[in-house]
């Protein structure tokens, strides 16, 4: 459906009111500026006579708006909504491409400071929004903005450069594994913006411009809101684009999980000696190939005879269960033929479909497998019946998505068909729309299962969902670029977030290398939003690389397959680390009351869970490019050792608020730099003198200085 464009019969300018938005047309393209939400507007622009509707939007239908005022002249027109003004100025220009073009430029209206800002990267051209055709319908956009040198800038998902500060990043909007795409972006100078687009594109932040591009689109879409603060501006993007549900209690204890538990007596067995050891242990995961074939979605009976009376066996014991499902299909699979001739499947435009290689359980079986289509609302209806069928009524309402992005080799976006258009412009919203059918479909039977999903997109809060950092490394790199990658997973969106503690390749349990760096993962572990154990662990038999030896394992392991990897649970690394590990599962279950307010928290405002510490202290400008310590709900300061062989660390402590080391209890003021020693097991924590009363359990030591 095309918003309407009509031009009035009485205009005699390029601009003119519809309702309470602002429309223009002018050298060939059409505009619309809207008020979309308290202090916020939406952009929309594309070459010809209408703006067309999305098929995939992140933007809810904002409340109306009664306060937005429209103002017109020959040359000019505003439009105000609250806190933010839109300005709209035709510009003379001096390329050959066009002499003039309207200019959008957004400012806070009690101030008229300048918050964003369109402009030309070159006077001559390309234009500010710059369209090329690909056909009648479809361009490649360039967006260009004016850049600030003072400007930092947060969110757009879960970038992998281990950077805090997206100024100065280049970074592509494709969903791959790890990289997961959420175009929302926090800015320093007052404004949020998305760019309401699930094309493959690029978003750039240098400092001589920025620039959004989309590979294909057919228009236009951004929304900007103005805000005071961080903060402000993070609420108002979730009160547009949906508020999480409230998550169950059990998720916010232990999670076990490794690749992968061969069948259900191993994984029983497991579950069982966490109990005989008095270890909590909230959810048991049920990694991949406990299938039959990719596509048919349903335990191999051989492994798994009895998958309600396992879930059942579980459940007494107080543990949840929950299975890792694909959106993948095999040509072997009993499904295909039928997904095939129904137009269920994802296509190209050319050549073969669109595929991952992957090893299949049946060594006789194809190693190709394409997805099926969930744009196509009838393919989604499909393979959710069989999820329902296979795992609802077995007692399962958990799922881990995995390769949801979804992963294709090679990505070639542009060669794959979607119901929905070509692959370009549509794929970041795979993951989107995949987890919305699952959330339908759990609400409709009356259950509040989680999803556990490897990608998401703007609005996939809304749908419940764990976003996790991907099939990561086990080294140190890897390990400093998770703080980073969930701090602006929350500053777009994910409040729920988890990480393979341990990393996910490489791992061996006989090094002492890697158990050192398995226990600084595991504090982060336990501080962060969901705490969940991971890995594909060098299986046994395998040596250890020697004292300062780098070896990578995975491509030979993986090649290798043997099914299962090494073993992944609290004692299978030792004494001492068992000891270590078994005392912050303690912390981590005392912490549930307080984590449990916390994401309460989230959905009601947005608050992220995990946040950077200049989002609760916004005047602490030192912070804002600061990856290396967080503020985990409001009352707690995380510093987790990024680093090996580290005996102590120096922790500046944020202004305006009297702090308590978690650990001894000692007191210090805000804004000094401590120096605490940080022992197996305690990375440095600190607690809001305020609120010291309500850790007691966590840390005894805060009792003693009570």
């Amino acid at each position: 459906m095309s918003a309407p464009s009509a031009r009035p019969a009485e205009a005699d300018a390029p601009f003119w009111q519809d309702g309470g938005a602002l429309l223009c047309r002018f050298g060939g393209e059409t505009l619309r500026v809207e008020p979309w939400g308290a202090d916020a507007v939406r952009v929309r622009a594309r070459p010809g006579l209408e703006i067309v509707e999305p098929h995939v939007s992140a933007l809810l239908d904002p409340a109306p708006i009664a306060s937005a005022s429209v103002s017109i002249d020959q040359r000019s027109a505003t439009l105000t909504n609250g806190r933010i003004r839109a300005e709209l100025t035709i510009v003379e220009r001096y390329g050959a491409d066009v002499k003039q073009e309207v200019v959008i430029r957004l400012v806070r209206a009690d101030t008229g400071e300048e918050l964003l800002s369109e402009t030309r990267p070159h006077f001559a051209g390309p234009r500010t929004r710059n369209f090329k055709a690909l056909a009648s319908g479809s361009w490649k956009l360039e967006a260009h903005f004016k850049a600030h040198d003072d400007e930092h800038l947060w969110g757009l998902g879960q970038p992998q450069h281990g950077r805090m500060d997206l100024k100065g990043t280049s970074t592509t909007l494709l969903q791959q594994n790890a990289h997961a795409v959420i175009p929302f972006v926090v800015s320093s100078r007052g404004y949020g913006f998305l760019w309401n687009n699930p094309a493959v594109g690029r978003a750039e932040f240098a400092t001589n411009i920025t620039r959004w591009t989309a590979e294909a689109t057919g228009g236009l879409d951004y929304w900007v809101v103005a805000g005071d603060s961080p903060a402000e501006i993070v609420r108002a993007y979730h009160d547009a684009t949906g508020h999480s549900p409230d998550i169950p209690d059990w998720a916010l204890g232990f999670w076990q999980c490794k690749l992968r538990y061969r069948n259900q007596g191993e994984l029983l067995e497991v579950a069982r000696e966490y109990k005989r050891r008095g270890l909590p242990l909230a959810c048991i995961v049920i990694d991949f190939f406990h299938w039959t074939r990719q596509g048919e979605w349903q335990f191999d009976p051989a492994d798994w005879p009895d998958p309600k009376a396992m879930v059942d066996e579980l459940r007494a014991m107080g543990i949840e269960t929950m299975v890792s499902i694909w959106p993948t299909v095999s040509a072997a699979s009993d499904h295909y033929r039928t997904m095939t001739e129904r137009g269920l499947l994802l296509t190209t435009e050319r050549g073969v479909a669109a595929v991952i290689p992957f090893p299949d359980k049946d060594p006789f079986g194809p190693g190709f497998f394409t997805y099926y289509d969930a744009f196509n609302p009838e393919a989604r209806d499909f393979h959710w019946d069989l999820v329902r069928r296979n795992y609802l009524d077995n007692g399962i309402e958990h799922f881990w998505l995995d390769a949801c992005e979804p992963e294709m080799r090679p990505a070639h976006p542009e060669n794959v068909r979607t119901a929905l258009g070509n692959g370009a412009e549509m794929l970041c919203a795979y993951p989107l729309l995949h987890e919305q059918r699952y959330r339908e479909g759990l609400a409709s039977e009356g259950r509040t299962g989680v999803l556990l999903c490897r990608s998401a997109w703007a609005g996939s809060q809304r749908h419940g969902v764990i976003l996790w950092s991907g099939d990561v490394w086990s080294d140190w790199d890897w390990f400093r670029a998770r703080v980073p990658a969930g701090l602006h997973a929350g500053m777009a969106g994910m409040g729920w977030w988890t990480t393979d503690i341990g990393g996910f390749y490489d791992g061996h349990g006989g090094s002492d290398a890697f158990r050192e760096l398995l226990v600084r993962w595991f504090e982060f572990g336990v501080f962060s939003p969901i705490c969940r154990l991971h890995g594909f662990r060098v299986p046994d038999g395998v040596p250890p690389p020697e004292k300062g030896e780098k070896v990578s394992y995975g491509q030979d392991t993986f090649n290798i397959f043997t099914d299962t990897g090494g073993p992944n649970e609290i004692w299978s690394y030792g004494a001492e680390v068992e000891g270590v590990l078994t005392e912050l599962l303690r912390v981590r279950e005392a912490l549930r009351p307080y984590l449990a307010d916390c994401f309460a928290r989230f959905a009601r405002t947005g608050d992220p869970v995990m946040a950077p510490v200049f989002y609760h202290f916004p005047e602490q400008t030192d912070a804002m490019a600061d990856g290396t310590r967080y503020i985990l709900g409001p009352d707690v300061l995380v510093a987790p050792v990024l680093h090996s062989d580290a005996g102590e660390m120096t922790i500046t402590l944020p202004d305006g608020e009297t702090w308590l080391h978690a650990w001894s209890g000692a007191e210090h003021a805000g804004g000094s730099s401590v120096t605490v020693p940080c022992p197996w097991g305690q990375c440095p924590v600190f607690v809001r003198k305020a609120a010291t009363a309500r850790f007691g359990k966590a840390f005894p030591m805060l009792k003693q200085s009570q």
